[in-house]
């Protein structure tokens, strides 16, 4: 089992920055909050630099496969948006495990612009077409977990949590239309090989598991753009060391396209995942207050 441990890129978003000092982060929060095949070797990757570019897509879509031979990992999330002059930064870490689709983020909200007010983390579970989050804010019992389908969101949950389900982000992959090899290097002292390229969620959502399927055809229709540009970094086993996407959505206030940059990192491969979901009992039901 590794041990390491892995800076954060830093990435933020949110939807709008408001003037009164209250940050609407995301796009398109619903609740309001800040709201495949078999296994795959390192040969794959490594022959990648024998035969030149031609194979990257194809050792690319691989990558989700990697991650389920792997079994799970630590993670580590960031989300970066720029808006009306501002940037704003989400930031999130836990643990996936990507046989089970199941993983634990705490997610840490941005401070108001004033710096003044600190926000609780929000915790969040992961789940094949759901999303589960615990300190969801007002109007919510502190014991009760508020539950989103995200087949139901207009981005399937790869924006709208603060951070991207990391199986989701590797299994956009499986829709690269494109990628080039850029070459060798680093991330948090692994070596890795670089790729760049384009993603078509359609593409994903016809090849991914039926967790993500729904959640990665909604994004499909829900983005302002199909197309996703990556940067991913993968070890000699095929593994996602670094994944960094970036999404176009709408601002439904200004009406405007804006770019959302997520980035995962995943390290501590085989590390424990108990991650256990909430009894029908803790889910609330009421009616959640904005802020």
């Amino acid at each position: 089992m590794e041990r390491q441990q892995v800076g954060v890129t830093p990435v933020e978003r949110s939807r709008d920055w408001g003037r009164a000092g209250g940050a609407v982060v995301a796009a398109g929060l619903v609740v309001g909050v800040c709201v495949g095949a078999g296994g795959c070797s390192g040969d794959g990757v490594a022959s990648a630099d024998a035969r030149g570019a031609g194979d990257a897509v194809a050792v690319v879509r691989r990558a989700a496969d990697s991650l389920m031979a792997a079994g799970s990992s630590q993670a580590r999330t960031s989300m970066e948006m720029a808006t009306g002059g501002t940037r704003v930064t989400i930031r999130g870490e836990g643990v996936y495990d990507f046989r089970r689709q199941l993983g634990r983020l705490k997610v840490q909200l941005p401070q108001d612009p004033a710096g003044t007010s600190e926000h609780r983390p929000i915790t969040e579970l992961l789940a094949p077409g759901a999303l589960f989050m615990k300190n969801r804010g007002a109007g919510v019992p502190a014991d009760k977990w508020v539950r989103v389908d995200t087949g139901t969101l207009s981005d399937g949950n790869l924006v709208t949590g603060g951070a991207t389900d990391p199986y989701a982000a590797a299994e956009l992959l499986r829709g690269t239309t494109g990628a080039t090899y850029l070459g060798k290097t680093e991330v948090a002292g692994a070596p890795v090989r670089h790729y760049r390229g384009v993603a078509d969620l359609a593409v994903a959502a016809r090849s991914a598991s039926a967790g993500n399927e729904a959640a990665l055809r909604s994004a499909a229709k829900g983005f302002a753009t199909a197309r996703v540009p990556f940067d991913v970094y993968l070890d000699d086993q095929g593994r996602v060391r670094k994944l960094g996407q970036r999404f176009s959505f709408v601002n439904g206030q200004r009406h405007s396209t804006v770019a959302v940059t997520s980035t995962t990192l995943l390290y501590d491969f085989g590390a424990v995942a108990d991650v256990r979901l909430p009894a029908s009992k803790d889910i609330y039901a009421g009616q959640i207050a904005e802020k």
